[in-house]
C-alpha cells in the first residue's frame, strides 16, 4: 500500500508543470473543472497543498485536520477578496514562501501548536487563494468548489503521505528539505 502511495504522490508531482499554476485570466478559468484542474496545474500549488497535509500529520496527529481546515477558509477568503478586486502584494512571492516555508516546517517537524500552526497556515493559503481568484472569469461559485475540493484531495494525499512517514526521520528531513528546494527554484524562475 505504501508503495502504491508513493507511486501515485511521484506521477502527481511529475505531472504538474514547474512553472506557476497562475496563467492569467481568461475564458478558460471558469467552472468546477478548471477550478479542480487549477492546484494540480502548476507545482507551486501542487507542493504546498499536499505539504499542508503532511506537515499537519507530523506536527499535529491528533489534530490532523485543523491546519488543513484553516487553509481552505483561508483560501476561499483569499478568492473572495480578489473576486472584490482586491489583489494581494507580493503574490507569487507569497506562495513560493509558503512552499519554501512548508518544506522547513516538514524537514524540522516543527510543532508550531494548533492555533499558530493553523494560523501560518492559514496566512499562506490567503495567497493561494487571491491566486485562484483573480484566475476566475464567469462561474465563480462552480470555479471556488472546484479548486475547493481539488485542495481537500490534496491535502488528505499529504496527511496519507504523512502518515506514512511518522516514523522515517531520515525520509521526512529529505522531503521537507526537497520541497523547500523546490521552492527555491521556483523563486528563481
Amino acid at each position: 500500500m505504501k508503495k502504491l502511495l508513493y507511486t501515485a504522490a511521484a506521477a502527481v508531482v511529475l505531472a504538474a508543470t514547474p512553472a506557476f499554476a497562475h496563467t492569467g485570466t481568461g475564458a478558460h478559468a471558469a467552472g468546477f473543472a478548471h477550478g479542480f484542474a487549477h492546484p494540480f496545474g502548476g507545482l507551486d500549488h501542487l507542493l504546498a497543498m499536499v505539504a499542508v497535509g503532511v506537515w499537519s500529520a507530523l506536527a499535529m496527529p491528533k489534530r490532523v485536520w485543523l491546519a488543513p481546515l484553516a487553509f481552505v477558509i483561508a483560501m476561499l477568503a483569499g478568492a473572495a477578496f480578489a473576486t472584490g478586486g482586491i489583489a494581494l502584494p507580493m503574490l507569487e512571492t507569497g506562495i513560493v514562501a509558503s512552499v519554501i516555508a512548508l518544506g522547513v516546517m516538514i524537514a524540522l517537524r516543527v510543532d508550531a501548536g494548533p492555533v499558530a500552526g493553523a494560523a501560518l497556515v492559514g496566512a499562506f493559503a490567503l495567497f493561494h487563494g487571491n491566486a485562484h481568484g483573480l484566475e476566475a472569469t464567469g462561474a465563480m461559485a462552480g470555479y471556488m468548489a472546484g479548486f475547493t475540493a481539488a485542495t481537500v484531495l490534496l491535502h488528505a494525499a499529504g496527511v496519507a503521505i504523512g502518515h506514512g512517514l511518522l516514523r522515517q526521520q531520515g525520509v521526512i528531513r529529505f522531503a521537507g528539505s526537497a520541497v523547500a528546494a523546490a521552492g527555491l527554484l521556483l523563486m528563481a524562475t
